[in-house]
């Protein structure tokens, strides 16, 4: 099965896209989730960190899988206190105090998830060029 494109393969337009807005969505949804219910707060939690992994996947190793994490992470965090701020009554869920500290952990958890999803197509990538013929 072949790989996905890297995220270098890909439009400057898509890059864009891929990298800032989608984890900034998501995170404003997942914000919006704090005063919907804790079930749905879990959901989009789980749902965000997968994304983080897919976008260390397009990456070649740890390194640019790294920064893809940090960047996403922290436009993910930075929408999560936006939509905090502006959209939620009263939460279901706790967040860092002071909420924008909450940035910080979302980009510290954006960073491994993408390491981890940089290393893991890293090794494929390894794995496939060891087993293909000489």
């Amino acid at each position: 099965m072949p790989l996905p494109p890297l995220l270098s393969e890909r439009p400057p337009a898509l890059r864009l896209a891929l990298t800032v807005l989608t984890p900034a969505i998501a995170g404003f949804v997942t914000g919006v989730t704090l005063g919907v219910g804790i079930g749905a707060w879990v959901i989009a939690n789980a749902l965000a960190a997968l994304g983080g992994l897919g976008a260390g996947f397009e990456h070649d190793g740890v390194r640019s899988g790294v920064r893809r994490g940090a960047v996403g992470g922290a436009c993910f965090g930075l929408a999560l206190v936006l939509a905090d701020a502006t959209v939620v009554g009263d939460r279901v869920a706790t967040i860092a105090d002071p909420a924008i500290l909450q940035t910080v952990v979302t980009t510290a958890a954006g960073t491994l998830l993408g390491a981890l999803g940089g290393a893991a197509r890293g090794r494929l990538c390894r794995r496939a060029a060891a087993a293909a013929p000489a």
